[in-house]
């Protein structure tokens, strides 16, 4: 290859640190980035979207999605991490100009973690609640027998004063999901919180507890935890459908999820949801992939590893339609309602549907146990991704962190620090806590940091050299690899940042065209300013970071950029590892092809 005509890279002082791991085998790679990405919206979200838009008509998008946005993007996060061998931060001596990218990755990971382990909260409340018979939510449980009635001979609700003041139908479920678990009855919104739920509490003080666990030994512990917790929620899954397939209604159901509406294909808004499902779903932009991929062996086939990872999740997603579908279909059959009536997105589906679906099952505490054990387990190994980025992110920058007592002193005040954050989410008034960070932490913020990440690669970094970066790793390309190299060249040159730019425009629409509400409650103007200025603080980063790289370097301002895109001295030592992951004591050579 020809010399860089351009500045030398810079040279980089790094500080002694024990070596680092990788990981025992393929196999704990692959489930663990199967795990991070076949989350809670892969239940909750997907089969709600393709209802609502089109039914069947909206896997065309959905997958042109997926080969358009989500597989670059995927792909280019894998190489950058095993090509690199570190965390979110240092991997950008790749291009110093962009390690905002890096610090954006570590806040979004932290905003997240700090919901997300709400949510196994919940589930871990559920499932306690499950092993009561009957169901502490279903009309039979004692507590509900004044709430429920009769409706002719099949359908049972519950009766109750609402706000204002009129009868309404609410299910036992959502009361058991407002009143018992949430307390949410008894706060007026963002301003009134409210004491502190302390079932719940001590729910989400077991669940950092459990995460601290497997987390102990690093991906020595949680490689191997993930044998069950991402092949679980499989067989849970495979359970429900055969089990939904038997029941009276259920083809209604399946019906009503894949029944086509072909014009829909003509609203913007089919695209929007499709580019953000695969976007959020494959886990791009947060870290937790990128850290992952570091600790595999430099030769690692990493386009195999991307297609398998991602399109095993999207279809997950799909099957996972028939296991929600079918037994809702059945409850709508029981209560004599249009299915659309029952379907639901989000917490409303897993916590309040779902459960008052499989209330009205025969042998109802078996199904809620497998249920929520499923949400449980989903939960956790997207946790597990988030909390792997975050102490990556930390030990790479600080290498003498990565002595095993350090270590766990740091997974613990991480751990600590996140309980005790969250313990505002777990309020009577924490669900619209809850709602304002989810909302915002993944908005407009994390499509920007992708779109950074893409076109730092592609134009400040080189497709050429990233390119035969690839081929370096994988050692042997065959004309397939080389075929998909060519095709996501131009992705990642062109259609990839139209289509971030086009979800990021639709994300900004819809902000403020949609207020954020929480139920009947409309957030108030200082809440959306605070939603928006966790956006705005990821943003920042990028720029901050930028001029900090600029200001340590010398000469023009030209200079300075053109300096500062250049790799440093030690990105290329990532070469010099065997194929066993260690590093080779040998004289560090370096030369590089020209970038695009």
């Amino acid at each position: 290859s020809q010399p860089w005509p351009g500045p030398q890279p810079q040279p980089e002082i790094l500080a002694p640190g024990p070596p680092r791991e990788t990981w025992a085998s393929k196999y704990e790679f692959l489930l663990s980035c199967l795990g991070y990405c076949v989350g809670l919206g892969n239940i909750w979200r997907f089969p709600y979207l393709c209802y609502r838009n089109g039914g069947g008509v909206f896997l065309i998008p959905y997958f042109i999605m997926l080969l358009v946005m989500g597989l670059p993007l995927f792909l280019m996060e894998l190489s950058l991490g095993q090509y690199g061998a570190t965390g979110p931060l240092t991997v950008w001596k790749c291009c110093p100009l962009l390690k905002g990218v890096g610090v954006a990755m570590l806040i979004v990971s932290s905003l997240v973690s700090l919901y997300y382990n709400v949510i196994i909260a919940w589930a871990f409340y559920y499932l306690g609640s499950s092993f009561q018979s009957p169901l502490p939510w279903s009309c039979d449980a004692p507590r509900n027998t004044d709430l429920c009635q009769v409706v002719a001979v099949t359908c049972c609700g519950c009766v109750l004063q609402n706000t204002s003041g009129s009868a309404g139908w609410v299910s036992a479920s959502e009361v058991f999901w407002n009143e018992q678990v949430l307390g949410v009855t008894h706060s007026s919104g963002l301003e009134d919180p409210g004491p502190v739920q302390w079932p719940l509490a001590l729910c989400l003080l077991a669940a950092w507890i459990l995460i601290f666990l497997c987390m102990l030994k690093g991906i020595r512990s949680s490689g191997k935890v993930v044998y069950f917790t991402a092949t679980f929620p499989y067989l849970v899954i495979l359970i429900l459908i055969i089990q939904g397939a038997t029941l009276d209604g259920s083809l209604e159901g399946v019906r009503f999820y894949l029944s086509s509406d072909w014009s829909r294909l003509q609203s913007a808004q089919v695209w929007s949801d499709a580019a953000s499902q695969i976007f959020y779903s494959l886990g791009i932009g947060f870290g937790g992939l990128l850290s992952m991929a570091s600790y595999n062996k430099f030769d690692n086939n990493v386009i195999r590893d991307t297609l398998v990872i991602a399109i095993g999740n999207c279809c997950t997603s799909f099957f996972a339609g028939f296991a929600i579908f079918s037994v809702l279909g059945h409850m709508a059959w029981r209560k004599k309602v249009p299915v659309g009536s029952v379907a639901v997105s989000g917490p409303g589906l897993a916590f309040v549907a779902y459960p008052e679906a499989l209330s009205l099952l025969p042998g109802s505490p078996f199904w809620s146990i497998l249920f929520f054990l499923m949400l449980f387990t989903l939960g956790v190994d997207t946790l597990f991704g988030n909390i792997e980025g975050i102490t990556t992110a930390i030990l790479d920058e600080f290498p003498a962190l990565r002595d095993w007592r350090r270590k766990i002193a740091l997974l613990g005040a991480l751990c600590t620090s996140f309980y005790l954050l969250g313990l505002l989410l777990v309020t009577q008034g924490g669900i619209f806590w809850f709602t304002l960070i989810d909302t915002y932490s993944t908005g407009f913020g994390l499509i920007i940091v992708a779109l950074f990440m893409c076109l730092g690669i592609a134009f400040c970094y080189g497709m050429n050299e990233f390119c035969q970066d690839i081929v370096d790793m994988i050692c042997w390309c065959p004309p397939w690899c080389s075929h998909m190299l060519g095709y996501f060249k131009v992705c990642w040159a062109f259609f990839t940042p139209c289509l971030l730019l086009f979800t990021l425009s639709y994300t900004f629409l819809d902000m403020y065209s949609v207020p954020l509400r929480y139920g009947t409650y409309k957030y108030p103007a200082w809440g959306t300013s605070l939603g928006v200025c966790m956006g705005v603080l990821t943003c920042l980063q990028i720029p901050l970071w930028a001029a900090v790289a600029l200001c340590r370097e010398s000469g023009t301002l030209s200079d300075r950029f053109q300096k500062a895109a250049q790799p440093l001295r030690s990105w290329r030592t990532a070469t010099a590892r065997d194929v066993a992951g260690e590093v080779i004591d040998v004289p560090f050579t370096i030369t590089l092809t020209g970038s695009d």
